[in-house]
């Protein structure tokens, strides 16, 4: 059975009109044919759909059920081509995005809000990864972008594009209370030396890890590591618990944790970037609509 949305249109006419010439006219076309049209139809589904006398028309139980189902199956119709339109500029459709845990203090809400209310129909798949699993994630097409944190290894960027989006200095993270805090507007690391240091893995964040150390070396100190966590809210958590002080994206400070004090660190400080990596031959119009409205927020 191949139903057309001619027909239906046809039948919803004369279902609204209860009148065969007063439907006609409404459609721009003479009786015969119309009247041709609901028979074909009545003859596809089985069943008349309209009890007619020579003065009267009205529906039958059938009709009456088809009448909201076709009402519904036209308006979807109707809204195809714009539907379609959205999809193609990229105003609807799904997007799945992997960050590091830094960018949830810094890049990514304001962002995520911004992108909501402009792209109110497209559904963002969120997700929290390190740098090296979202590396994983786009080279098997897992996900669309990712928010993370440099260096991107040489093996891959002839497949994977990259947007620097926020560079941040680090800061000191310590428990509440500790000497040398007290009074400071910025610290040196000198005064901390004795302290567990709490810091990523290498391997996960090779250049926020190194920019770390550096640090110490900076200050002549070798750093004492106490513990290593893969999460930001983990680390400064640690620090909260007395375990140790930690060195951190600035916007980490946004992050409030009882027990826990941030200071900016006195002289020549290392800076953590922070971007959007993707494929290349990623042709989604979401993609790209996040990425133009990305280019358009982005820190100078």
């Amino acid at each position: 059975m191949n139903i057309e949305l001619r027909q239906l249109r046809y039948f919803v006419a004369v279902a609204e009109e209860m009148h065969f010439g007063r439907a006609a006219e409404r459609l721009h076309m003479t009786q015969p044919p119309l009247s041709q049209t609901i028979q074909a139809l009545e003859a596809l589904l089985g069943t008349p759909l309209f009890a007619r006398t020579r003065r009267s028309v009205a529906l039958t139980p059938a009709g009456e059920a088809l009448l909201p189902e076709a009402r519904r199956l036209l308006a979807q119709a109707d809204a195809l081509p714009g539907l379609a339109l959205r999809a193609a500029s990229g105003e609807s459709g799904r997007l799945s995005l992997a960050f590091v845990s830094t960018a949830d203090y810094s890049v990514l809400p304001p962002f995520l809000r911004d992108f909501r209310e402009r792209f109110p129909q497209v559904q963002i798949d969120l997700r929290e990864a390190t740098t090296d699993i979202q590396l994983e994630e786009l080279a098997a097409g897992r996900i669309d972008v990712g928010m993370l944190i440099p260096p991107l290894p040489e093996r891959i960027l002839a497949e994977i594009d990259y947007l620097p989006l926020l560079s941040e200095p680090l800061v000191l993270a310590a428990p509440r209370g500790t000497p040398g805090l007290r009074g400071a507007s910025s610290v040196r690391l000198k005064a901390f030396a004795d302290l567990p240091l709490i810091v990523f893995p290498r391997k996960i964040a090779p250049r926020l890890h190194d920019a770390i150390l550096s640090c110490f070396h900076e200050a002549g100190i070798a750093p004492r590591i106490g513990q290593e966590a893969i999460q930001m809210q983990t680390i400064v958590g640690l620090v909260s618990a007395g375990m140790g002080i930690a060195l951190v994206p600035q916007s980490v400070s946004n992050l409030k944790r009882p027990g826990v004090e941030y200071r900016p660190l006195a002289g020549p400080v290392p800076v953590v970037e922070t971007g959007v990596a993707w494929r290349r031959d990623n042709a989604s119009p979401v993609l790209r609509a996040f990425l133009d409205l990305m280019r358009k927020k982005k820190q100078p």
